[in-house]
């Protein structure tokens, strides 16, 4: 019955098609959703790649609106989360009539917290600007009209801006049924209507959020749901990773010492000598940083915890910091009943003294406190420090984060895992073997654009390999004559920010050579937003990116005709997650490159080129600098993966492709 409903939805006369102007009937779509239709019949998890143009967000939205059935969807995020609420839910419920009812749920750091913003407001020392004062003005306003306190609504503070740190909740210091303001709670009042909704829309990084609190027995976040889909689904072992591991940050330590100090000193002054408790905590801190300073003549200043170049030094401070946090926290217990600032000065201190001790067990010797000898390879973790001029991280991550995400989903539940990117050439097993899902369908519908007129891949013959010195110059070389001969932009994707650098300088110089007169946009020069817009608004701009530019942009028309990548996105070696998981595969006897790394190259390489055609009338030419592609073996594996665009070696065709589409 509900795949006969979806074929008329979907049709040329349903009512998707008189609703909204230029919808055209796609066979992938209903595909799509039929398959996803299936799945909800059978409570069955199902992952779907569907290449860009396919349309799936509707695809998955329709049979959700139809199923009766409390509906999660997690996009990968906060701005697709916007889009997904704001625009369109909106219009498919227009559409067909159906009275559901959906929510917007976001971490708490999202809302404004009526108590902190008032501590804010009440304390002129905090304050660390003039513009800051603007902005808490701003903020003021905002919390006494909006109806959803959601910092997204109120674009004219910036959503980097320090001050959000300090008027808006975390877990440790939320006040809960203790808060003055609990009847106005803006997160309070999100939750129930998260509650309450027929459809929630989240973000993979709550959802992860969701998952590790559950792990601690904590199962308030979320409301409990019949089906969930993910959305932009190849983000999720990535931030899987992130939330089930620990971090602890000199700032957060800090941060404690002076709450500790401000709370007591206000609400219990006579208790104890509380400038000495916030110094010793501070200082503890200062120590375990000074501890951490050989890690700067290391590369990407960082150690794994068994190669701490001074390991003795930095447990030693490890271990005087823990003592000072414990006196702390005793000291905060004893009181907490007379304050609320006081329980949730006692609450941050408790957490992050966890936190810390997590991080660090097992020991030197191996011993482990927190749990019995040799863990399972699933529970298997990597720990490491990195460390900057002003500051110091902690870090810990699983090896492998497919056991607990695999079992979190209930028997009863539909899974729908979507993205355009998430096999290795029509492969889904290195996705699977992530996230533990061996039980998934999985099914794979190609993009409806003709790729083969509308595009080109470029590999330049000749071009040095891409840890030969002169590689940058070359490849602006060969990119500066494509630059010229596109009517459109350029987006310029490289695999880190040394080269985004480098490229943007070179091809500055080119630009001044040779007479060409385009915006240069660079990252780092201004928000990601600001330059997206900037890009999209000049039509023929040259934007340089790396990694946040690779996915989740979308500039369709001429605004976008050039692509260019200047070496294949493979992760970079001294990430200690990636090093600990390919000396794991080794150990087990497998090939840690075929079997990790160029599985997650191709997936990147994919995202990477899935910017250049986002409609049908879209075209332009996708330039990979990387010879190893046409060169290795391996780069079959790469080039097979991506669209089928027509292929040259030869740049002059690529520019001969330009004036012959000019001149259509």
């Amino acid at each position: 019955m509900l795949s006969q409903e979806l074929t008329e939805i979907f049709s040329e006369q349903g009512p998707i098609a008189q609703k909204v102007d230029g919808y055209r009937p796609r066979q992938a779509q209903l595909e799509l959703a039929q398959a996803i239709g299936q799945a909800l019949h059978d409570h069955s998890t199902l992952i779907a790649e569907a290449g860009t143009g396919t349309g799936k967000t509707w695809a998955y939205l329709v049979p959700a609106f139809l199923s009766n059935a409390k509906v999660l969807v997690s996009t990968g995020t906060r701005t697709l989360q916007d889009q997904l609420f704001r625009r369109d839910l909106p219009r498919l419920r227009e559409a067909l009539a159906l009275p559901i009812d959906v929510a917007l749920l976001k971490g708490r750091g999202n809302y404004v917290c009526h108590y902190h913003l008032q501590r804010l407001s009440g304390d002129d020392r905090a304050l660390k600007s003039r513009a800051e004062v603007g902005q808490l003005r701003q903020i003021q306003v905002f919390a006494q009209k909006s109806r959803s306190g959601d910092r997204a609504e109120l674009a004219e503070v910036p959503e980097d801006a320090d001050i959000w740190s300090r008027v808006t909740s975390t877990r440790e210091n939320c006040l809960g049924q203790e808060c003055p303001h609990v009847r106005d709670c803006f997160v309070l009042k999100a939750r129930r209507q998260a509650q309450e909704a027929d459809l929630v829309v989240v973000n993979h990084a709550l959802f992860m959020a969701d998952l590790a609190l559950r792990e601690e027995g904590i199962t308030d976040l979320l409301p409990s749901v019949d089906m969930v889909v993910f959305d932009e689904a190849h983000q999720l072992p990535d931030i899987a990773t992130r939330f089930l591991g620990v971090s602890v940050s000199s700032h957060q330590l800090l941060d404690l010492a002076r709450g500790i100090e401000a709370a007591g000193l206000a609400h219990a002054r006579e208790a104890t000598n509380w400038s000495e408790a916030g110094k010793a905590v501070e200082q503890g801190a200062r120590a375990l940083r000074l501890a951490a300073a050989p890690l700067d003549g290391l590369p990407g200043r960082k150690a794994t915890f068994e190669a701490l170049p001074n390991a003795q030094e930095f447990d030693e401070a490890l271990d005087k910091l823990l003592q000072a946090m414990d006196k702390a926290c005793g000291l905060l217990q004893a009181v907490s009943d007379k304050h609320p600032d006081l329980a949730a000065a006692a609450n941050s201190c408790l957490e992050l003294r966890a936190r810390l001790f997590q991080w660090s067990q097992p020991d030197r010797q191996g011993r482990n406190a927190l749990r019995a000898e040799n863990p399972a390879e699933d529970e298997a973790a990597v720990r490491w420090v990195e460390a900057g001029t002003h500051y110091m991280r902690l870090h810990s991550a699983p090896l492998s984060v497919a056991r607990i995400f695999s079992r979190y989903r209930r028997p009863d539940q539909t899974w729908i895992m979507t993205s355009a990117t998430l096999s290795v050439h029509g492969d889904f097993g290195h996705f699977q073997r992530q996230l533990g899902l061996w039980e998934a369908q999985t099914l794979r519908w190609e993009s409806p654009f003709d790729y083969s007129t509308q595009g080109l891949l470029l590999v330049p013959q000749g071009l040095p390999l891409p840890s030969h010195p002169n590689f940058n110059q070359k490849f602006v070389d060969v990119l500066t004559p494509l630059i010229e001969a596109t009517p459109g932009g350029a987006l310029v994707l490289c695999t880190t920010l040394r080269a985004v650098d480098r490229i943007a300088e070179l091809l500055e110089e080119r630009f001044e050579e040779r007479g060409v007169e385009r915006l240069l946009l660079k990252q780092g020069d201004s928000s990601r937003r600001a330059l997206l817009e900037r890009f999209q608004a000049s039509r023929d701009a040259v934007l340089v990116g790396s990694a946040s530019f690779w996915e989740g942009i979308d500039v369709p028309g001429e605004a976008l005709t050039l692509v260019a990548i200047d070496k294949l996105p493979f992760a970079p070696p001294d990430d200690p997650v990636l090093e600990a998981r390919l000396n794991q595969c080794r150990s087990n006897g497998g090939n840690p490159f075929m079997e990790y790394q160029v599985p997650e190259a191709a997936i990147a390489l994919k995202q990477g080129a899935g910017r250049l055609i986002r409609s049908e009338r879209d075209w332009g030419v996708l330039m990979v600098g990387d010879t190893r592609m046409v060169d290795k073996p391996y780069g079959r594996l790469l080039w097979r993966g991506l669209p089928p665009f027509a292929r040259t070696r030869d740049p002059a065709q690529a520019v001969a492709f330009y004036e012959s589409r000019s001149g259509a």
